[in-house]
């Protein structure tokens, strides 16, 4: 979710570390890709997709990683799209996102804006940060969707 040059990411806040993700989630049983877009934007941004411009889906990353926590390691396929707002809407979108845990708690993130072009050393996850950074400008055309997969090789947990 761009505005202008910023990007919208979560910051999780831990007891040892801190890390960033976009905006998103999975998708449920029956739900098709936009529907389960359109859900989570609405879900962590309060945002109406109708609202925003693009849609594009801009990169893949493809999740081969043994994931610490309750949730099991299943192999996951990250879809990256592209939307674009206006600083009116951003100032009435969430500032903070509630994440529902397997116990029915919730782990708070905040809602940052952050320039695209200082990303890339950021903890994202998916790792979307030196690719995001690398756009000569925020409406650049992707010319390879496949970002490099995430393994216990090419990446660590914080």
């Amino acid at each position: 979710m761009f505005c202008g040059d910023d990007v919208a990411l979560i910051r999780r806040d831990r007891a040892d570390s801190t890390h960033y993700t976009p905006p998103g989630g999975n998708v449920e049983h029956g739900e098709d890709l936009a529907a389960a877009l359109a859900r989570e934007l609405a879900e962590e941004l309060d945002l109406d997709v109708d609202q925003a411009d693009g849609g594009d889906l801009m990169w893949v990353v493809d999740q081969r990683v043994t994931r610490p926590g309750p949730t099991p390691p299943p192999r996951k396929l990250h879809l990256i799209y592209r939307f674009h707002i206006t600083p009116e809407l951003r100032a009435t979108l969430a500032e903070v996102e509630l994440d529902e845990q397997p116990d029915g708690s919730h782990e708070t993130g905040l809602i940052e804006w952050i320039d695209y072009r200082k990303t890339a050393e950021l903890p994202i996850f998916p790792p979307i940060g030196p690719a995001l950074a690398a756009l000569p400008d925020p409406r650049a055309a992707v010319t390879d969707a496949a970002l490099e997969a995430v393994t216990d090789d090419t990446y660590s947990w914080v």
